[in-house]
């Protein structure tokens, strides 16, 4: 069984737990303490050099970094549940090209605003307003983007759901809870995969915990 080193509500730590749900892969949540800092104990940064969660133990295998992970798993799995990352040149290509759009211009804006507007209240912090809003502009083209590529497929990468889709989850959950739904509701085609890709019963299993 995948033991899985992290906080069962950290976005990449549910990011994980995400592709073990979707590939059927069973998994153990070994819970690290944020709040106390277990992160940055010797015995986690031996296995984690950057205090960071997750990483995963795979029967002695030591993996860390969630996008890492993410494809290890679907990879290790490819015919176990559902196929997250497919094996055609072309279609990985096509999958490839998705992951970077939702690396560099998605999370890249998103995970900074959810930073600002939801962890640093939690830390007793003031969000730093004028970034959010700095940070909102920028998303706001980016949004339009997406919203004319999925006029055109049902999916980021073609007509089947990639771990380039689901990656959206962690941060875009938070991102709408902290009262930026309107986003993603106000473009029809980026509305209708947002639906599509939230309810999915592999992400509402972990969506309030890993």
């Amino acid at each position: 069984m995948v033991k899985l080193y992290g906080f069962t509500h950290s976005t990449c730590t549910r990011l994980v737990a995400l592709v073990c749900k979707e590939k059927n892969i069973p998994y153990e949540l070994v819970h690290v303490n944020l709040a106390k800092g277990e992160q940055k104990d010797p015995a986690f940064t031996a296995n984690q050099p950057f205090g960071q969660v997750p990483y995963i133990d795979d029967e002695g295998f030591i993996l860390y970094e969630s996008r890492a992970i993410a494809r290890y798993l679907s990879k290790k799995y490819p015919n176990q549940g559902t196929s997250l990352i497919p094996s055609d040149p072309k279609a990985e290509g096509l999958f490839e090209q998705a992951a970077s759009i939702e690396a560099f211009n998605f999370t890249a804006f998103v995970a900074p605003i959810v930073a600002e507007k939801v962890f640093k209240p939690r830390r007793g912090l003031q969000p730093n307003e004028e970034r959010v809003t700095e940070l909102l502009a920028m998303l706001q083209g980016k949004m339009d983007a997406y919203d004319a590529i999925l006029g055109k497929q049902k999916y980021l990468a073609g007509d089947s759901v990639t771990l380039a889709d689901l990656s959206h989850l962690p941060h875009g959950t938070v991102f709408c809870q902290a009262g930026y739904a309107e986003v993603f509701e106000s473009r029809p085609n980026l509305s209708r995969w947002w639906k599509d890709i939230s309810s999915r019963p592999a992400w509402l299993a972990v969506k309030d915990g890993a």
